[in-house]
């Protein structure tokens, strides 16, 4: 995996409701020919309308644990009793078409990434405040009671890792949406597709 010609990665992390899926698919739209999303394993069962290969690669409980052990995962956690996880092959896939891999993870997974060789470019997306964030999560209309109260001491935690000085390359502050793309923008064009090996 140490190749110094390898395309840097692009990992791009926050809370659920932070808005960072809106913002990521703004990027993909934009830039259609500069990045490549990795797509994630995971052993829960497909959701009406997702496609193998496209959403996720739905894969079973006993061959996830085998590729794991084989240490074919740069991370991986377990969720509702379900494993997700990112496959080094997915990440290299993407490498090979010259293209920045983003990675759309979880705490979990940004911690065991960091421990990897593939020094990514890294982006914490910031709720303005828990009381926005948890307006949003209830506007979705997809939360009960008892999985709202878990996503919001998640987020704590999460907002509290994103923002010790250190951890990220930049942290946005999703308030404004356009104000907030526009910033993920100039961190793209400056530092992330400016250093792209190629």
């Amino acid at each position: 995996m140490s190749d110094p010609k390898r395309v840097r990665p692009l990992l791009i992390f926050g809370p659920s409701g932070s808005g960072k899926s809106t913002l990521v698919k703004k990027m993909l739209e934009e830039f259609p020919d500069k990045f490549g999303f990795s797509v994630s394993h995971t052993t829960r069962k497909p959701r009406p309308g997702e496609e193998h290969g496209k959403h996720y690669h739905f894969i079973d409980v006993e061959s996830m644990k085998r590729a794991i052990e084989e240490r074919k995962f740069l991370e991986h956690a377990v969720f509702s009793g379900n494993y997700y996880g990112t496959s080094k092959a997915a990440v290299e896939e993407i490498a090979k078409q010259d293209k920045v891999c983003v990675l759309d993870i979880d705490v979990q997974g940004v911690r065991q990434v960091k421990k990897t060789d593939l020094n990514p470019w890294s982006v914490f997306v910031k709720p303005p405040s828990m009381e926005s964030l948890k307006q949003r999560l209830v506007d979705r209309k997809t939360e009960t009671e008892e999985s709202l109260d878990k996503r919001l001491s998640r987020a704590q935690e999460e907002i509290e890792y994103g923002t010790t000085p250190g951890n990220f390359d930049l942290v946005i502050v999703n308030d404004d949406l356009d104000r907030a793309y526009s910033q993920l923008r100039e961190f793209v064009v400056d530092k992330v597709l400016k250093n792209k090996v190629t």
